[in-house]
């Protein structure tokens, strides 16, 4: 079988347009590269001081695996497993040796291998939101969370060149029952998507059901499909020091296929972990090399990335804060302790605003410069976060997706360009004292790639921006994203393909889906 069967001849295919309108002005797909230097808030001594606490906590206090196979294997490895508790207890000895095996780089391919990303290394790529009950727009309000806002804000990830993943259900569709969720909802992401997707790692069932769709959806027989990383998992630790079952299930599982593990654990200071930021770093740091300990005995080499999720909460109310001056720090540390360990990094795009205001950017942007000049590898929750969290915003999406172009316009090398074309000096000879650049050679032959070219952005003066109506940037977000809806197009898939993968999930629902108790 050729490595992807939806381009093979004969084929039929749907939907045969790719790529977006004109009508939205952004930027190329392409798979960043992070050009500066990471912020390294702590010396030498200090990273070594936060390694040897955390193999501390490993060692003496232990973390607890609430999963019986995967205490049998950490068991065989060698690790003293309490008899009476899930408590594992484990030598740093062993951590740094399985952590090891772990690449400091690799590419995930998805069913369209134009999509590829590079995890790792100084690439960076972003995440669409992931997981919010909620789902708000200016129109609707905020709502529970339901199954056409899913496709919508699948059909935005797909939309947008500057989001590489999709994530999580970007609203979880409670109209749809949870034992058939996973199947209805993977179906429209593999579909609507042709990105790396990511499949929660919540029961064994939705496991093997995901793994098997985006394997169908791919085209590729289960040797080439699993001869390199497709598709990726999450899992979260429950803070403080425990991994639970059906998280633990699901890493074990796509471990033994050499599929990607991203291991995130929630520490918010204060409440979850330490109120101190270093300390709340430490209890992160060995919640996540346990669990990546433990997928490398089962699998050595299994992609794995260390996710920091490390912030504070208020200790007037208890409530989660983020893009917290802590926060920032939080994940540079977190930055520096990847980098020792030569584990990739993820962070997140997180606010705590209920609404897509300025009190979301400022705080979104203080979440994206910690990313940033942490040196992160995948930004999470990258567009459409609001309330912790709690909310998916159609028009937060577009204003992150307006940030999130203009960081990828950052990074390019050709604004720090210093040929002897770009530093301009017979230019300026030209235009002398007493001219200007409007009209000049140099500027005629660049001016329509010079800058970054917004499309939410307003950049007129007062009376202009009065004439067009006075309109703030989330009503212009909100006229966009009809825009986006209206012309959307989705991607090729051969349509063979497309029939195989949805008898699989009539099959699959006809059966039951997975098991719930209600």
């Amino acid at each position: 079988m050729s490595e992807i069967r939806n381009k093979r001849s004969g084929g039929r295919l749907r939907n045969t347009r790719r790529g977006s309108s004109k009508k939205i002005h952004q930027t190329e797909w392409r798979n960043p590269i992070n050009c500066d230097a990471p912020t390294e808030p702590l010396p030498e001594e200090g990273v070594i001081a936060i390694h040897n606490a955390a193999m501390k906590v490993l060692e003496e206090v232990g973390i607890e695996f609430i999963n019986e196979e995967a205490k049998s294997y950490l068991k065989q490895a060698g690790c003293h497993v309490n008899p009476t508790s899930d408590t594992v207890k484990m030598d740093r000895d062993w951590v740094l040796e399985m952590i090891a095996h772990a690449p400091s780089e690799f590419t995930i391919t998805p069913r369209n291998p134009d999509r590829s990303i590079n995890i790792g290394g100084k690439h960076i790529v972003f995440v669409n939101v992931s997981s919010p009950p909620n789902v708000m727009d200016l129109d609707r309000g905020r709502r529970v969370g339901d199954f056409e806002s899913f496709k919508d804000l699948l059909k935005f990830t797909q939309y947008f060149n500057c989001i590489h993943l999709a994530g999580g259900y970007p609203v979880e569709p409670v109209d749809i029952h949870a034992s058939i969720r996973h199947l209805k909802c993977l179906h429209e992401k593999l579909i609507l998507t042709d990105k790396v997707c990511h499949a929660y790692s919540l029961g064994p069932e939705r496991v093997e059901d995901a793994l098997e769709m985006a394997k169908i959806a791919s085209g590729l027989s289960e040797a080439e499909f699993f001869s390199r990383p497709r598709i990726y998992t999450n899992i979260n630790s429950s803070s403080p020091l425990k991994h639970d079952w059906p998280m633990l299930d699901g890493a074990m599982r796509f471990a033994r296929k050499g599929q990607p593990v991203f291991v995130t654990p929630f520490t918010l200071a204060g409440a979850m972990a330490p109120v101190t930021m270093t300390g709340a770093v430490v209890q992160s740091i060995a919640e996540g090399l346990a669990a990546i300990a433990l997928l490398q005995y089962i699998n050595p080499g299994t992609p794995c990335v260390f996710g920091t999720f490390t912030s504070n909460v208020d200790m007037k109310t208890g409530s989660p804060a983020f893009g917290t001056p802590e926060y920032v720090r939080a994940t540079q540390i977190s930055g520096q302790m990847a980098r020792f360990y030569g584990i990739p990094l993820r962070a997140s795009n997180a606010c705590a605003s209920n609404a897509p205001d300025g009190q979301a950017m400022w705080e979104s942007l203080n979440s994206l410069w910690s990313a940033i000049n942490s040196g992160v590898n995948v930004v999470y929750h990258a567009a459409g976060w609001l309330e912790g969290g709690l909310i998916a915003s159609y028009e937060k999406f577009i204003m992150d997706c307006e940030v999130l172009q203009q960081f990828q316009r950052y990074f390019e090398p050709s604004i720090s360009d210093y040929s002897e074309e770009s530093l301009a000096v017979e230019a300026i000879k030209e235009v002398g004292s007493t001219g200007h650049f409007f009209g000049a050679q140099h500027t005629q032959e660049r001016y329509t790639k010079a800058f970054y070219s917004p499309f939410l952005s307003d950049w007129n003066n007062y009376e202009a921006w009065e004439e067009a109506g006075s309109q703030w940037t989330q009503q212009r977000a909100n006229k966009i994203w009809k825009t986006i809806l209206e012309e959307f197009k989705t991607p090729i898939i051969d349509e063979s393909i497309q029939e195989e993968l949805s008898s699989f999930v009539a099959k699959r629902i006809s059966e039951g889906g997975a098991p719930t108790d209600f």
